[in-house]
């Protein structure tokens, strides 16, 4: 696999380039419809020497995913290094890559398209992803338990239970689903939040960011 790179050296800030231009042409057409030619052509390049950056036109694909599931990684990532407490930034991670999910399927449906496609084949990039939101909810719970917030035995395994309990939220053909369908997933986002809390060892309602509980019925 081709990992994003920063710029630095002359082949890494070549293959920004690369990428940046890819991702322009993966938001306007699609991945599935652009070429390493057209991305060749945008950078007045042979298709040869794309290929000296990166393997293959997966690669390329790839690693604009991997960009793009950063960028939901690094919100969750900066509410997890503010003052707030457990409590208060699990509940706003949760929320806040939900509502990134939703948005990305209004606001760049051809990119949402790229990660569904990512998700469904399981690329690496997919599951470095899945490692580092985990890693950043055991780095919480394990705050919370030293806070006496949470009463769980293993921080690990209670945050790749809090990461399987958000899949619905995070999902893209999950979300796209309700999305079509109209289904109201906030209150159901609320509702995921305040199980997860208890199951923390906290109660849903004590002290609990997410508002009060859910009326009867509601879906």
């Amino acid at each position: 696999m081709d990992y994003p790179v920063r710029p630095g050296t002359d082949t890494e800030r070549m293959r920004v380039r690369i990428l940046d231009v890819a991702e322009e042409h993966f938001r306007r057409i699609g991945h599935h419809k652009t070429s390493v030619a057209d991305i060749a052509s945008e950078l007045g390049m042979s298709r040869a020497n794309i290929y000296r950056f990166f393997s293959s036109k997966d690669a390329i694909s790839e690693s604009v995913c991997g960009r793009i599931v950063n960028d939901a990684a690094d919100v969750a990532l900066t509410i997890a290094r503010t003052s707030a407490s457990p409590l208060e930034k699990l509940n706003r991670i949760l929320t806040a890559v939900h509502h990134h999910t939703k948005m990305q399927l209004t606001e760049a449906k051809r990119i949402h398209d790229l990660i569904t496609a990512a998700v469904r084949e399981n690329w690496a990039a997919i599951k470095a992803h899945d490692e580092r939101m985990i890693a950043i909810f055991e780095a919480i719970i394990r705050e919370g338990m030293e806070a006496g917030a949470f009463e769980v035995e293993d921080a690990a395994e209670a945050a790749r239970a809090v990461n399987t309990a958000f899949i619905p939220f995070v999902h893209p053909s999950l979300i796209e689903h309700c999305v079509l369908h109209s289904e109201d997933t906030e209150v159901a986002l609320r509702e995921q939040i305040r199980f997860v809390l208890k199951a923390l060892g906290k109660s849903g309602n004590a002290g609990c960011p997410c508002g009060g509980p859910a009326k009867s019925g509601a879906a």
